[in-house]
């Protein structure tokens, strides 16, 4: 059998079971080639095929209705036209390209040509600036950066030795940002012009064969609690581990999957790539300046958008709107990113008669722990291992496995899924892979069912008096009270209890924020909270959030430590807003 038959007979395999989880944990095998390269072995397979390579793979649609699209067919022949030009150019195996490009279609023609070619791919989002970019050049040691034409003038500000792309944000738009300061593009300073490749020959022959752990993306988390780690995936971590998240989602041949998530992030990879291709499934994006529930729903059904995906803030956004406006749901509806509060879940089960499944990874792993198609869901459970892996929690502080502990992964066998290393950083890989694990650094409990709940990342768990409390799990209350859209819990010093927990609090629309609403959610919170569990504090407030959309505790927390330095009620300093604590409510002091 050949690498692509392989391949097939264990995504065949998992297509089987889709909806018999048991029979898929029980028999599925991660497919473990010594080479393999996705877009030759894979997409151009299904793209040379007679009765599927005219599927439709890519529809892309603006805002004004507008639309691009392209088959399996189309797409192969394209990126084997930009692999060609771009090995004219001088790119060559191993290279390391910064891909900062929005959802546009020349994305995905250069993801595919640079899997062709086996250069190490940088995806970056366009929101970075001048010091973020410099970063990724110095740290992924980037020799070319492949970019928009709005974006070509950040690049003016990064030192370095790469070369520039530049590529029109939309059709017809030219290129900006000629004579970029000192990168050294042919000594002149211009960007190379990615139209240039429309001339070469749509016939690639590869000049070698691509081993299975040659490193293929370097990805740059989102950094919610410190310096952004830089993560090595391979030719097979990422495209043979996206099984998992393939059958997460319970993608088929024939699906629209539509997946709410910015170019230059996993999650990206995840949905709008290798799940829906390995399925066989066509990937659907719709492209909007602001954020429109209503547009982005009759979008939805006029795509006939059968798979849907979005992270908690945008299902948040979503259910302030009337779902029911959308006539045809999905019937595959999943969120990952952070946990998704058991309101969420109800509104959308009313609406449109669908479960939201959540589903855990990280930019480290593909989907490890899920809700999957034809199981019953826990609400606000993560839910079982996902097929290939083996899942234990460890207890922080003895090692030992328990049901209260750190997520982690056994490493025999090794999940095809994890990444190789955090790159340049072999202290970092040696800590996360410690003592036969990896160790995910989340929280997580486990009950009679083996269900898994999500407790918190280590750094966000903290303890009020003797009890050990999930920012989570607190947020989820607070977001079933009516006036609030988002929230997030971090400790706040106190001299008696070590800390108490506080909430910042985003209101929905048509509320605004004063001491009766304050006293009105603190009060809920004390009706549906233990005691030791209650919110003691609460201030509105905008969440800082990293550019991915994660919420930074971190910077809560370091904003309540300035406030109460000395473990009482501090005057405000600069910046922060009003809050509010239990003591100021004599109804509420005097019951505890």
């Amino acid at each position: 059998m050949t690498v692509t038959d392989d391949f097939r007979a264990a995504r065949d395999q998992l297509l089987a079971a889709r909806q018999d989880y048991r029979q898929a944990r029980t028999s599925f095998e991660w497919p473990r080639p010594s080479e393999f390269n996705f877009a030759l072995d894979w997409f151009d397979a299904i793209a040379a095929d007679p009765d599927r390579g005219g599927n439709p793979a890519l529809v892309i649609v603006e805002q004004d209705g507008s639309a691009t699209r392209r088959s399996f067919a189309e797409l192969s022949a394209r990126s084997n036209q930009v692999a060609n030009w771009l090995r004219s150019q001088g790119v060559k195996r191993g290279d390391r390209m910064i891909i900062m490009l929005g959802n546009q279609v020349e994305l995905w023609e250069l993801v595919l040509a640079g899997v062709k070619l086996g250069i190490v791919l940088i995806p970056t989002t366009t929101l970075m600036g001048p010091a973020d970019l410099k970063d990724r050049v110095e740290r992924g040691e980037a020799g070319w950066a492949a970019v928009g034409s709005s974006n070509l003038g950040k690049f003016a500000e990064v030192p370095g030795r790469y070369r520039l792309i530049g590529i029109p944000d939309a059709a017809g738009a030219g290129i900006n940002g000629a004579g970029i300061n000192g990168v050294g593009i042919n000594g002149t300073g211009e960007a190379l012009q990615y139209a240039d490749s429309a001339g070469s020959p749509a016939d690639f022959t590869p000049d070698a064969p691509t081993l299975a752990d040659e490193t293929l993306l370097l990805y740059f988390t989102s950094g919610t609690t410190s310096k952004a780690k830089l993560v090595e995936h391979t030719h097979t971590s990422y495209p043979v581990g996206h099984l998992s998240t393939m059958y997460w989602i319970g993608l088929e041949p024939g699906d629209v999957h539509l997946n709410v998530a910015s170019p230059g992030w996993a999650k990206h990879a995840w949905s709008n790539l290798f799940a829906p291709w390995i399925a066989e499934a066509c990937v659907f994006v719709y492209n909007y300046e602001r954020f429109d529930a209503k547009a982005l729903m009759e979008q939805m059904d006029r795509e006939k958008v059968t798979s849907f995906c979005a992270p908690p803030t945008v299902w948040r956004m979503l259910i302030q709107a009337d779902l029911t406006l959308l006539k045809n749901p999905p019937t595959k509806v999943v969120s990952a990113g952070e946990p998704l509060n058991a309101e969420v879940i109800g509104q959308v089960q009313r609406a449109w008669g669908q479960t939201i499944r959540d589903g855990f990874g990280q930019t480290e792993t593909t989907v490890q722990v899920a809700n999957t198609p034809g199981q019953p869901v826990k609400i606000g459970a993560m839910g079982l291992p996902l097929p290939g892996y083996d899942v234990v929690l460890v207890d922080p502080a003895t090692g030992e496995e328990a049901d209260d502990g750190e997520l982690c992964l056994r490493l025999d066998p090794r999940p095809a899924g994890l990444m190789k290393s955090y790159y340049g950083d072999p202290e970092k890989t040696a800590e996360a892979f410690r003592g036969g694990y990896y160790h995910t650094g989340d929280m997580a409990s486990r009950d009679e069912h083996g269900v898994i709940t999500y407790v918190g990342r280590d750094d966000d768990v903290f303890k009020s008096s003797d009890y050990r409390l999930s920012p989570f799990e607190l947020e989820s209350v607070l977001i079933e009270h009516p006036a609030v859209a988002e929230a997030a819990v971090v400790p706040s010093p106190d001299p008696l209890k070590l800390s108490v927990p506080k909430a910042f609090v985003v209101l929905a629309a048509g509320h605004e924020p004063g001491p009766e609403l304050a006293e009105e959610i603190l009060r809920y919170c004390r009706d549906h909270l233990a005691p030791f569990k209650r919110i003691r504090r609460l201030e509105f407030a905008e969440l800082p959030k990293t550019i991915s959309g994660k919420i930074r505790r971190v910077e809560l927390r370091h904003s309540e430590e300035i406030r109460h330095a000395d473990g009482t009620q501090a005057a405000v300093p600069p910046g922060l807003g009003t809050e509010y604590s239990e003591t100021d409510f004599p109804g509420l002091k005097s019951q505890g």
